[in-house]
């Protein structure tokens, strides 16, 4: 029963400020010498896996455009797009990775906002205020992705962009324990997966930690079909191996999706 009223926003809220707290790779900031090179153009951020984004993904000049970073708080992609130009919001679930996009900006003089929010709810931005929505891999931390795609597609320009990047539902088929620890690939899990549903608050703690994320996987309708369903126009597609995981060598272990906004 307690599972089933547990708010994941919640607790992904507190996992994720601690895992600041623990200098987990994805909240490190960008160093003040990445940030000088990117006011001089010389500049890449990560959509997916560790790979750069294509550059012919973003506008050419990015100079004036209003770009949100969704949930991509950290201080990694919004201080090199502010600094390319863009006028950016990050907006993020965690306090804390907000404050690394916060240290950032006050460290190099940036330009910069910072809004502490879910990604299925960007009622905080009213219709057509973006130019560009860059949404590297999280909604993996979300139980429905449709409000994201919706939100999005609402709060974009016509003629505007989403730039999407998304975990490989198929990761979510192996065992956990024997893919981790001894590099096994056992299939034990149907999709899609929830780690809320298939283990109870106790067999969680056990087996990831009790302060752990909550995952969840979600089908390929629901990543590209759900941004169609919305009203996007997919222009886009990639793909990248995860850099460590086991199941590297077998298939790939992050989507991306560039999709438009009809004018």
């Amino acid at each position: 029963m307690q599972d089933m009223v547990f708010d994941p926003g919640v607790h992904n809220r507190a996992a994720w400020d601690k895992y600041v707290q623990e200098g987990n790779e994805w909240t490190r900031p960008v160093s003040a010498e990445d940030v000088e090179r990117a006011r001089v153009g010389d500049w890449s951020i990560v959509l997916i896996g560790r790979e750069p984004v294509d550059r012919s993904w973003l506008p050419t000049d990015l100079t004036g455009k209003d770009v949100l970073c969704l949930a991509s708080g950290g201080g990694q992609q919004g201080p090199i797009l502010a600094a390319a130009g863009a006028r950016v919001t990050v907006f993020d679930n965690s306090p804390r990775q907000l404050g690394q996009d916060q240290m950032v900006a006050a460290r190099d003089g940036l330009e910069l906002r910072t809004v502490l929010g879910d990604m299925r709810d960007l009622s905080a931005f009213g219709n057509a205020a973006f130019d560009v929505v860059f949404h590297p891999v999280s909604n993996v931390f979300v139980p429905d992705v449709a409000p994201v795609w919706r939100e999005c597609f609402r709060i974009l320009r016509p003629g505007g962009t989403l730039l999407a990047g998304f975990l490989n539902p198929d990761v979510y088929l192996f065992d956990h324990e024997a893919l981790d620890e001894r590099g096994e690939l056992i299939v034990v899990h149907k999709l899609p997966y929830s780690d809320v549903t298939r283990y109870s608050a106790e067999e969680r703690a056990t087996k990831f930690g009790a302060d752990a994320p909550l995952e969840y996987s979600h089908t390929l309708t629901d990543q590209i079909g759900g941004q169609l369903a919305a009203g996007f126009v997919l222009t886009g597609f990639a793909e990248a191996p995860h850099q460590s995981n086991a199941s590297a060598p077998y298939l790939s272990h992050y989507f991306a999706t560039l999709a438009v906004k009809p004018g």
